[in-house]
């Protein structure tokens, strides 16, 4: 709309947008900040509180496809309350990511470190490529380990509910690197392809 010398229109077209301002939304490119809460069977498996959310790139790939589905649009503060079906989340059960691996493998210098050889523990690996693999111990003898490297929440569905916290513009170098960048991640990447470091 053109204002030519009407005062009174002039003003109320300043009025009308001093309180429009841009309200910025959950979408491709944002640094997004949430608490959630994430209950698996009614049981509460994960919290994570306003003073220190999880942060992320919407769009990089970073997360499950469905939970950032679930996501976009939302504004600051704005509530969210959904479930993934396990389809959705980290598939189903694979049997043959459950492996027996030769006991051997464990050794350091000669010497199996018991202690770590624990049912339910959590053992980092690598497979005959490099790849890393987190795996769970189910079982041992004198012989192998039963590892399960399936996702540990494999097989479940996930119910989300939380609250959107904080929703910002990614830097160049965030938007670059494909993940956000703070003070932790930077000082802890293990990323060969990020540069975060040489900035």
């Amino acid at each position: 709309m053109i204002f030519y010398g009407d005062g009174l229109s002039l003003w109320v077209y300043k009025s009308f947008t001093k309180h429009c301002k841009y309200q910025m939304i959950v979408e491709n490119n944002k640094v997004v900040s949430l608490s959630y809460e994430l209950k698996v069977n009614g049981e509460t498996v994960e919290t994570v509180g306003a003073d220190s959310p999880l942060m992320f790139l919407f769009g990089a790939g970073n997360l499950l496809p469905k939970f950032e589905k679930n996501l976009d649009g939302l504004k600051l503060n704005d509530s969210f309350d959904f479930e993934l079906v396990s389809a959705d989340a980290y598939g189903p059960v694979n049997e043959d990511a459950i492996v027996d691996v030769p006991m051997q493998a464990f050794a350091v210098d000669g010497e199996i470190d018991r202690n770590l050889l624990k049912v339910g523990h959590h053992i980092p690996m690598l497979d005959q490529s490099g790849n890393r693999l987190n795996g769970i111990v189910v079982k041992f003898d004198d012989e192998f380990v039963t590892m399960d490297f399936n996702h540990p929440l494999a097989g479940n569905d996930l119910h989300f509910s939380g609250k959107v916290v904080e929703i910002r513009e990614a830097s160049a170098d965030e938007l670059e690197h494909g993940h956000v960048h703070s003070p932790e991640s930077c000082s802890n990447c293990t990323d060969p392809d990020c540069h975060s470091k040489e900035h």
